[in-house]
């Protein structure tokens, strides 16, 4: 089997998508199947020439797809990566860079979606964008641009993943909060492993972040956006006992310039930067519980590297979060540092509970699992596209 996996975040690039891409990448040829990767020129792909501001992105993949004749072309779908533009006035014309591609190419397509939102998720991912040029007005302006544009191309947004499903094309998402977003799309959850195994004594690991023996440690960490409801930590009574760990980064197109200075006591900034995944590990060993106050989200690679690491969580009551609390693997809570003060001292009283559920959870998250439901996908895609004569050949 031969697979074209494009995403245009690709490692050495920092971001999650590019990460997940290269784990799943990396599990499938460990499966015995044939992948070829094309993504950006920063990217380590075989390869190269997409961008978000490359609006022949739909050209290239076309011409590299014509190239290596793959059964099964598998997209790794976040709409800025391939350049999305959301036309303020006439909605039906809101596409991305790599739409003619979905209609022109006549191998199968698996799209892994990674966002889609209700519609007052969508709302807010509207945030303030300081203008250097024309200063705080300039700043208004251009939220209420955006305001509007986000109101008027909701529907159009949807419909850019809802026509990614179809007779020759299916799709991937990580929670049944996605797949009802987008019918007819499979759920395979987001693969998570330890880097390193077994696990390292917490004691150690700690030492190793300079971080306090025995103290609870709740951590949250990943690129500083405004989506990730960070200000909730900086207002929190952290409770007796507890340390929140904070450890931020910034993505490859990351434009936001947030402070990240956290004047509370029970606050410890660690500001690494972007971890490797050994390093990754090794924080994730230090903990005892992910803090997750989340303003929007469509999944979360860092809840799921969490529940890798046996690690139960506290979040924001979003639809995505509410999904896994209810298995008992967290506890979702209305997004305010009160509420997250007393998740932290309820997660303590029955941690045992919550880290169990965890330990049973986190199996499903297995790469190889993940590879083989990826296979199990594609062969059924081949099967529905090939005629039966040419499929009995091929067999």
């Amino acid at each position: 089997m031969k697979i074209l996996m494009i995403s245009t975040e690709y490692p050495p690039m920092q971001g999650g998508i590019g990460r997940y891409s290269e784990k799943l990448v990396d599990s499938l040829r460990s499966e015995g199947v044939q992948v070829f990767v094309v993504c950006n020129e920063d990217g380590k792909g075989e390869f190269r020439g997409i961008s978000p501001n490359n609006q022949d992105n739909s050209k290239v993949l076309l011409n590299i797809t014509k190239e290596i004749e793959p059964d099964v072309v598998h997209v790794q779908y976040e709409h800025g990566l391939y350049g999305i533009h959301l036309d303020p006035i006439n909605p039906r014309k809101t596409h991305t860079n790599i739409e003619f591609f979905y209609e022109e190419c006549k191998v199968p397509i698996v799209t892994t979606f990674h966002s889609a939102y209700t519609f007052t998720q969508w709302m807010k991912l509207v945030v303030p964008l300081n203008s250097s040029r024309f200063g705080r007005l300039g700043t208004y302006l251009r939220m209420a641009y955006d305001y509007w544009t986000h109101l008027v191309n909701y529907g159009s947004f949807n419909s850019l993943n809802r026509r990614k499903i179809g007779p020759n094309k299916d799709g991937v998402v990580f929670s049944k909060y996605l797949a009802n977003i987008i019918p007819g799309s499979s759920l395979i959850y987001h693969g998570a492993e330890p880097s390193i195994s077994p696990p390292l004594d917490r004691r150690e690991a700690r030492k190793m972040f300079s971080l306090p023996e025995h103290s609870n440690i709740a951590l949250a960490i990943g690129f500083m956006t405004a989506t990730k409801g960070w200000d909730v930590i900086g207002k929190m009574r952290v409770p007796k006992g507890w340390k929140v760990v904070i450890n931020t980064s910034k993505n490859h197109y990351g434009r936001e310039r947030l402070e990240d200075k956290f004047e509370n006591q029970g606050v410890i900034n660690l500001n690494r930067g972007f971890l490797s995944d050994r390093e990754l590990s090794l924080l994730f060993y230090c903990a005892d519980a992910l803090i997750l106050p989340y303003k929007v989200t469509s999944g979360s690679g860092v809840m799921y590297d969490g529940l890798a690491h046996g690690l139960p969580f506290i979040s924001s009551k979003l639809e995505f979060f509410k999904e896994f609390s209810d298995m008992g693997l967290g506890i979702s809570v209305d997004r305010n540092p009160v509420e997250f003060s007393k998740a932290l001292l309820k997660l303590k009283v029955d941690y045992k509970r919550y880290k169990d559920a965890v330990m049973i959870f986190r199996k499903n998250l297995l790469w190889k699992e993940v590879a083989n439901k990826h296979i199990l996908l594609y062969n059924s895609i081949i099967n529905r596209s090939t005629p039966p004569l040419v499929r009995k050949i091929i067999r």
